[in-house]
């Protein structure tokens, strides 16, 4: 009988947690696009929307208010404006490419944070760790199929958010270190609110009508949900272990292209998330056999 690790659990559950909220985001990217907002104030929109629900809970909790005081600034700092100009074209992206391709080509992600990790943050490598970014990334070249159809620019986009993000999953690791979740997501929506609003107009954001709430609501939930429960799965378990369970949103998003928006969905995508899903679940079960050896039957 496999016995299975706590700490193992809650990365799943958390990165469960993760996957299910980018994906909502994804969607609200697109339809506040379709009903005229500009990728400035549908950032201003997530963002102030983040604030606000943590302005709240800091009025409710005197308690949390230590958690905000302004620490490891320079990390922050950092961390915030790389993943702002990710996420900012991540989301132009989503605008001009299928929802798969757009998480497929962002999955080349983990290969640049396998790589950052051992000499940033000490992590260990191990076969499994490497195993599932191979395997990873050959699912997402089977998804993509090189060549078989004509070449968007703006997968550029996304290849460059990919490499932004790695970086952003590195000072996740490092601010959880010492910093609570509730300080990490504070600091990221008082660094990046004042961003969107340079580039927004105001006007489109005062005067936002009942067909801009629905979206509005699920970019606010789904963006202070997803940074949350990715930075609790890194204080549960390493860099490499967690950054390939989001190898899950591929197929995840593929169907909810499929379902919403019409995208094709053939046998091509199916049979890259299997080749991605298969290596998730090595990982998993080597990852667990390594950390509990004294749980293992004997």
């Amino acid at each position: 009988m496999l016995t299975i690790n706590n700490n193992l659990v809650r990365v799943v559950l958390w990165m469960i947690g993760t996957l299910l909220s980018f994906s909502m985001m994804a969607v609200s990217v697109r339809e506040l696009s379709l009903r005229g907002m500009s990728i400035f104030e549908i950032l201003a929109i997530r963002s102030g929307a983040a604030l606000l629900i943590l302005l709240v809970l800091l009025a409710a909790r005197p308690d949390l208010r230590r958690y905000a005081r302004p620490r490891r600034m320079g990390l922050n700092l950092l961390r915030n404006g790389v993943h702002y100009v990710s996420q900012f074209a991540w989301a132009v992206a989503l605008t001009r490419l299928p929802l798969a391709m757009v998480f497929a080509l962002e999955f080349t992600m983990p290969a640049w944070t396998v790589l950052l990790a051992p000499l940033l943050l000490h992590e260990k490598m191990t076969p499994s760790r490497i195993g599932v970014v191979v395997l990873g990334l050959i699912g997402v070249l089977v998804i993509l199929r090189p060549g078989a159809a004509a070449f968007n620019p703006a997968a550029f986009l996304v290849l460059g958010a990919a490499f932004g993000y790695s970086i952003v999953m590195i000072t996740t690791k490092k601010l959880t270190m010492t910093e609570t979740t509730f300080g990490i997501v504070f600091w990221m929506a008082v660094i990046q609110f004042p961003l969107s609003l340079i580039g927004s107009d105001m006007s489109a954001l005062l005067n936002m009508g009942a067909r801009h709430i629905l979206p509005a609501l699920g970019l606010g939930i789904g963006g202070i949900a997803s940074h949350y429960c990715l930075s609790n799965a890194f204080r549960a378990g390493d860099a490499t272990l967690v950054v390939p369970l989001d190898f899950m949103r591929i197929p995840l998003i593929a169907v909810v292209g499929w379902a919403f928006y019409g995208e094709h969905l053939d046998i091509f995508i199916l049979l890259g998330a299997l080749i991605i899903v298969a290596g998730v679940i090595w990982n998993l079960r080597a990852e667990n056999a390594r950390i509990t050896p004294d749980l293992a039957p004997p």
